[in-house]
């Protein structure tokens, strides 16, 4: 077990660090027919690279996707998809004065323990860069979810305590923070420059939302829609939580206050954001994440070297003040990929109920 796999029937497997020569992904399970090009996958990746915000690295990476197999005249042939993205702007000379140290809140020490060598260069395979190819392949898994007139949609609540107190999704894409609130996000600019004058860094909370989604999406028991999207939150490095619904806000109610009423019409409340008992009713899909704030700080920190001696640290380079609202994409494709392959395999579900094993009927 790798590790670098995800999925059952629809499945990726990235590759590539940071400073490398290129990233990349393939998907596998992505069904025939369906249309593709690199611009399709170059509209998503666009939405995650650098240079879109002030909270933003200054390292500038195009991300141009490019298709190696699995199209064919523009559509999908049933075969694995290879998508490449060349790194052309790595610049490994700021990370040589830490290559035989730990940064703090890094996998450097980790990495160390498991394998007994690390690239770093970058952070290696534990870069954010490498979810570029998770990006890719969300926008593969998009096409599924058209299909199926299902729609994925994340914004900013939260952003070094600022916290979006109105939710207009149609403020998203008018302010760099992709925040739903126009005011919150002004004082959110206000603050990220204030955390970059001082070298440090700050988190916050996305919210990602499902609309269209049928019932009947999830497996008991393992396999539960609500825990397959928190582990594929949960993989992204910058995400340290994951609240389904109201989350731990259910903690401090009644079950006569957190239950949602059933009625002829439908739920008349979504406490559950959109799941129960692992299985998607039909309802919004609602996900909160915690983005912890990003480690490469310019401010001196405590740490050691490999001979384990004391020393201390101040980490220069382009780095991100926020993981936010890069990683927000990034969320989303997560959430793609879970869908498309809950949705193919309650598919397959309902073919063999309705035809049986041996008459399900050949793809047409």
């Amino acid at each position: 077990m790798s590790g670098n796999s995800f999925g059952v029937l629809f499945r990726i497997t990235t590759w590539g660090e940071s400073h490398g020569p290129g990233i990349g992904v393939v998907v596998d399970g992505c069904p025939p027919g369906l249309n593709l090009d690199e611009a399709v996958i170059q509209f998503s990746l666009d939405q995650r690279k650098p240079g879109g915000s002030a909270a933003s690295t200054h390292r500038k990476e195009p991300d141009k996707a490019v298709i190696l197999s699995g199209v064919f005249e523009g559509k999908t042939t049933g075969t694995p998809i290879a998508i490449l993205i060349a790194n052309t702007d790595p610049d490994s000379r700021s990370y040589a004065p830490y290559a035989d140290l730990y940064r703090p809140g890094h996998g450097d020490i980790t990495y160390q323990s498991k394998y007994g060598i690390r690239d770093w260069r970058g952070g290696g395979r534990a870069s954010a860069r490498e979810t570029a190819a998770r990006v890719a392949a969300g926008a593969v898994a998009g096409l599924i979810l058209d299909q199926a007139e299902i729609q994925v949609i994340s914004y900013t609540l939260e952003l070094g305590g600022i916290r979006a107190g109105i939710t207009d999704l149609s403020q998203i894409h008018q302010n760099p923070f992709r925040c739903p609130d126009r005011d919150a996000a002004k004082v959110m600019a206000d603050r990220v420059e204030q955390v970059r004058k001082q070298g440090d860094s700050i988190g916050g909370i996305v919210e990602i939302r499902v609309t269209g989604a049928p019932a009947g999406l999830g497996e008991p028991v393992f396999d539960k829609l609500e825990a397959d999207l928190a582990k594929s939150l949960m993989s992204i490095g910058a995400v340290k939580g994951v609240e389904i619904g109201d989350g731990f806000a259910a903690a401090g109610r009644l079950g006569s206050e957190n239950n949602d009423p059933i009625t002829p019409e439908g739920f008349s409340s979504n406490h559950a954001g959109g799941i129960l008992a692992g299985i998607s009713n039909g309802d919004e899909i609602r996900v909160r994440v915690v983005v912890k704030p990003i480690p490469s700080i310019s401010l001196e920190q405590q740490t050691i070297n490999s001979q384990n001696e004391p020393v201390t640290i101040s980490v220069k380079g382009r780095h991100d003040v926020s993981a936010i609202p890069r990683i927000n994409p990034v969320c989303e494709a997560m959430v793609k990929l879970v869908l498309a392959d809950h949705l193919l395999r309650q598919k397959a579900v309902i073919n063999i109920a309705v035809h049986g094993i041996d008459k399900i009927p050949p793809h047409k």
